[in-house]
């Protein structure tokens, strides 16, 4: 009787928060990337080509992300400091994505939001050549807090990997199987902040359809010893990539709490 409550209940959370994403969503555009493949079907891998493809390196996401960090951490650390190229940072985000897929429902508005804003700054590196150079020319034209701006979009996917790196702390200190805890302290201390009571509410409720943690790892196609050096990677090479973007928006009196 009480699993037949929590699935409705469950159920009536997910439908309350997709309720809230749409709404808050509508003008943001319409986002056509696919999620993943291993996030939109766990399940797939169970053939042996999959089995087979899930045991290289290219099958790796969070060795992926974290290979990727400790690229723009060596540029990030240099002194005296130079431009981050635009196409490095912008790829290495994007390899992100995949982990606010696996998250599940509770994470739904930072998965197409982030990958939105992503895709916004892939496309625009077409064109800059480094995350200077993108808020420089965001400042000459007045648009930098205008929404759909590329230094608007930058702050937001900042935040993005800065919730993904205090995810990963909790993980790495909390014990159990369950992500509940650490995805709330990643939420509260990141985004909560900049979202209103719907939104907050909604993130809360949405939390009770997490995956656990070893449906996550298993996702990542991942086992805890390796997932644990991945991801003690990632928040050590993400730290100075994000005090980088930060001290570009601090250093032009920008600011980073908007």
């Amino acid at each position: 009787m009480n699993a037949l409550k929590h699935r409705k209940a469950s159920r009536q959370h997910q439908t309350f928060l997709l309720k809230i994403l749409q709404k808050n969503k509508k003008g943001e555009g319409k986002n056509s990337r696919l999620l993943p493949r291993a996030c939109q079907h766990p399940r797939s891998a169970s053939s042996p080509k999959a089995a087979a493809m899930g045991s290289s390196q290219a099958d790796k996401p969070l060795r992926r992300i974290a290979v990727s960090f400790e690229e723009l951490a060596a540029v990030a650390k240099q002194q005296p400091a130079v431009p981050m190229d635009a196409g490095a940072f912008s790829r290495a985000c994007s390899n992100v994505s995949v982990l606010f897929g696996c998250l599940g429902i509770a994470f739904k508005f930072a998965e197409m939001d982030y990958v939105a804003k992503v895709d916004d700054l892939v496309e625009a590196s077409k064109s800059i050549s480094t995350l200077p150079s993108m808020v420089e020319r965001d400042i000459q034209t007045d648009t930098v807090r205008k929404p759909g701006s590329h230094t608007r979009n930058l702050l937001r996917v900042k935040r993005g990997i800065d919730m993904v790196k205090v995810l990963f702390e909790q993980i790495l200190v909390t014990e159990g199987n369950s992500l509940r805890d650490a995805a709330s302290v990643a939420y509260a201390q990141v985004f909560a902040p900049h979202h209103g009571w719907a939104i907050r509410k909604a993130v809360s409720a949405g939390m009770y359809a997490l995956p656990s943690k070893s449906q996550l790892l298993k996702k990542l196609n991942e086992d805890e010893e390796s997932a644990k050096v991945q991801m003690q990677n990632f928040v050590r090479s993400s730290a100075p990539v994000i005090c980088y973007v930060d001290d570009l928006f601090t250093s032009r009196n920008l600011g980073i709490d908007w």
